[in-house]
């Protein structure tokens, strides 16, 4: 896919490095979409690992990059973070006709729609996997699309199991904070399933982790943290993954913290770890 020609926002200088917000049309979604990337100091020199940081409901590409404090631990380990919006946006694109949050803008859920309207422009499985990384190589020379990993956070956390999973030769790491595991079985993405991809439940199946992994899909490792006082766990059911990754064999590292919500203070707290485990991986 031909890469498409980026306009630059802004720009500012952090860690040694350079954080920026830019713009540019999507194939993929056929709007103007929006990322963020934070390129590190060691990018001046050389190819570096590049991270996608996926956010969740409600969330632009701001959320993360503001808020979870990643730019320090990325400069010191050499890794460059694209973070993208989590929906097409604008006066065309449909939205849930009830105005709730969890559909439509702001909840793209990393999938490619099928379903009128949505099929249009909710493309976002396409555009996270396929088309933004190509925009990052081409913006970023120093971006080596060979060494890829993902992470997120919530419904982007659902994003990233499901990118590693069916794309472990693009992604090579991953790592979830507090992420939809099965959505299929819980009404957040019953309902976003059900709209963006029609009522065949089997349809569903190859964006949904826990059915991912039970039809054979697998990556080497994980690590996902959860906080025990998250009031979305009805939703999120890490117990379903933990489950079904001792089935298949894959290593979960599944770490529940007490007293942590579902907030950016607890992806602040444990963002450090989380970027240590892909610059592992990455190396």
């Amino acid at each position: 896919m031909a890469a498409t020609a980026v306009e630059t926002l802004s720009t500012h200088r952090c860690f040694g490095g350079y954080q920026s917000f830019h713009r540019h049309h999507s194939a993929s979604t056929n709007t103007p979409m929006r990322y963020a990337v934070y390129s590190p100091p060691a990018a001046e020199a050389g190819p570096v690992g590049v991270v996608f940081c996926l956010a969740g409901l409600t969330c632009t590409e701001e959320n993360f990059t503001v808020k979870a404090g990643a730019q320090r631990v990325a400069a010191e380990h050499g890794l460059m973070l694209v973070m993208p919006d989590t929906s097409p946006r604008g006066g065309d694109v449909p939205g849930d006709p009830d105005g709730a949050y969890d559909f439509g803008d702001g909840a793209g859920f990393y999938v490619d729609a099928t379903e009128a309207p949505w099929n249009a422009n909710y493309r976002m499985w396409s555009y996270v996997t396929d088309e933004l990384p190509e925009v990052i190589a081409a913006q970023y020379a120093s971006a080596d699309l060979g060494r890829m990993g993902v992470l997120g956070h919530s419904m982007g956390g659902h994003g990233a199991l499901i990118a590693a999973l069916r794309r472990p030769e693009r992604f090579r790491s991953l790592s979830a904070f507090a992420p939809i595991a099965a959505p299929s079985q819980v009404a957040w993405g019953r309902k976003a399933l059900c709209r963006y991809l029609g009522g065949d439940a089997d349809a569903w199946r190859a964006y949904d982790a826990v059915a991912l992994i039970e039809d054979g899909a697998r990556v080497g490792d994980m690590l996902v943290d959860q906080g025990e006082a998250d009031p979305f766990l009805d939703q999120l059911r890490p117990d379903l993954l933990e489950a079904a990754c001792a089935r298949a064999g894959i290593a979960l590292t599944l770490r529940r913290h007490e007293a942590y919500d579902h907030g950016y203070f607890f992806i602040a707290s444990f963002i450090a770890d989380h970027l240590r485990w892909h610059a592992d991986r990455l190396r």
